[in-house]
């Protein structure tokens, strides 16, 4: 009898459960309920959002996870461009005092004894040197206690700029952000003439921004007229640099430790250098905005594997 009266309640439930507990499911029910509901507005979201990926002309080429290049096609593309393509003449290509003042700005800076003198470039938002970067300039000073950096950056040569760098200044560290004059840095050099087409707008910049473009070009410019080495911001110094001369970073060896590809984010050369020469060189003649890489790590590599085994 009793085992009937259960079998009763699971299927009768709505004669048979007792008021007391009636309370109890209406609340299950209906926070199920919410939860389907919760549910399948997430799984339409996502729906749409995937159709959305799908149908726009939308191609991603994705180097590291501190590279990543959108580009599209299309008019909508075409106006992105189109804006894109006028930021670098009220900024990069813009001329002032600051500009003016960069010769000497760097001169005095590199002869306060430094041991060794680095270059950076920070393209970005003052607000977006972060503690990463802080933290890759700060192993610099500690593998190079007497070292000199130097950061080509306009959003960094200012008030902001100097309340970021403040606390490595308080510890003593020689590190100062300069805003580069790329016409003076540029000047004889085999990307004289292409600089100058890029700004009239003779020549299409493509669409990588133009600024990613400029600081491999700038790198490359800074080293040939001082010398020095250049780091990207984004790379902890286990170890003094003192020793290397004429050297460049390698992004992949063989089984036999042979360089595969050289990469452009580690350069150590001395002024005037004729590779340095080479790669401004390469640099302007095989120019293409729309290849990520091409103008860069990709670009030294090639160099360098045609120049190689050669004496000089």
């Amino acid at each position: 009898m009793t085992f009937k009266r259960v079998v009763s309640h699971e299927i009768f439930g709505h004669r048979l459960v007792s008021r007391s507990k009636s309370p109890v499911i209406s609340i299950v029910l209906f926070s199920l309920l919410i939860f389907f509901m919760f549910a399948y507005s997430i799984i339409s979201n996502m729906s749409l959002q995937s159709a959305t990926f799908t149908v726009l002309p939308i191609s991603f080429t994705i180097s590291t996870q501190r590279n990543m290049i959108v580009e599209g096609d299309g008019e909508n593309d075409q106006f992105h461009r189109g804006i894109r393509r006028k930021l670098p003449e009220n900024e990069i290509f813009r001329s002032d005092e600051l500009t003016e003042k960069f010769h000497g700005r760097v001169q005095e800076f590199f002869n306060h004894k430094c041991e060794v003198q680095f270059f950076m470039t920070w393209i970005s938002t003052a607000e977006s040197f972060g503690t990463r970067e802080i933290l890759a300039v700060e192993s610099v000073f500690k593998a190079h206690p007497h070292g000199c950096l130097m950061i080509l950056s306009r959003t960094l040569d200012s008030a902001q700029g100097h309340m970021i760098l403040k606390p490595l200044l308080d510890r003593g560290f020689k590190v100062q952000a300069v805003t580069p004059d790329l016409p003076f840095l540029l000047k004889n050099t085999p990307a004289e003439a292409w600089f100058n087409d890029i700004k009239s707008g003779e020549k299409d910049p493509g669409g990588i921004p133009l600024a990613q473009n400029l600081s491999n070009l700038m790198r490359l410019a800074a080293l040939y007229k001082y010398g020095g080495i250049y780091l990207d911001t984004d790379f902890i110094v286990l170890k003094s640099f003192k020793g290397l001369k004429n050297t460049i970073g390698a992004q992949s060896i063989n089984s036999a430790k042979n360089w595969t590809r050289l990469n452009n984010a580690v350069l150590v050369f001395d002024m005037n250098h004729p590779l340095l020469y080479k790669f401004i060189e390469e640099f302007a003649l095989t120019f293409d905005g729309n290849k990520w890489g091409h103008n860069g790590p990709y670009m030294v590599s090639r160099v360098v594997h045609r120049v190689e085994g050669r004496p000089g």
